[in-house]
């Protein structure tokens, strides 16, 4: 039996992190954590609920020219519960951002952010 309790946070390099944080603050409406210590490469944590957090790290991407699939649900991703799909498709839509639902007919979508991360987005009430 496996000892791992819990997820506490996924970190996901950047190449702008000033880009990175106008999509996951002004569009994902995250709030930057203050518990960040002082790291050697710049970057931002954002605080869920639940206890995990959500690592920006401003580094550079060793997989940047890859060919990621077009479907998010066919990449390597995160997943993030939200109470309200239409509202959040609303504001991807208005930010311009790109987004493919899911194709197992869940109430979820798969969106990249700037910097090509794939990020799962699940209805949870």
């Amino acid at each position: 039996m496996s000892e791992i309790n819990a997820l506490l946070h996924a970190g996901l390099l950047v190449g702008d992190l000033a880009r990175a944080k106008r999509f996951y603050e002004a569009v994902l409406g995250l709030t930057p954590s203050p518990a960040r210590p002082e790291l050697p490469y710049p970057g931002e944590w954002y605080d869920l609920p639940g206890g995990q957090q959500l690592h920006l790290m401003n580094l550079p991407n060793p997989d940047a020219h890859a060919v990621r699939p077009e479907h998010g649900g066919r990449d390597r991703h995160i997943a993030l519960g939200v109470r309200d799909l239409e509202a959040l498709k609303s504001r991807l839509q208005a930010a311009g951002m790109g987004f493919s639902v899911s194709k197992s007919g869940r109430a979820a979508l798969f969106c990249r952010d700037p910097d090509g991360n794939t990020l799962e987005f699940v209805e949870i009430g």
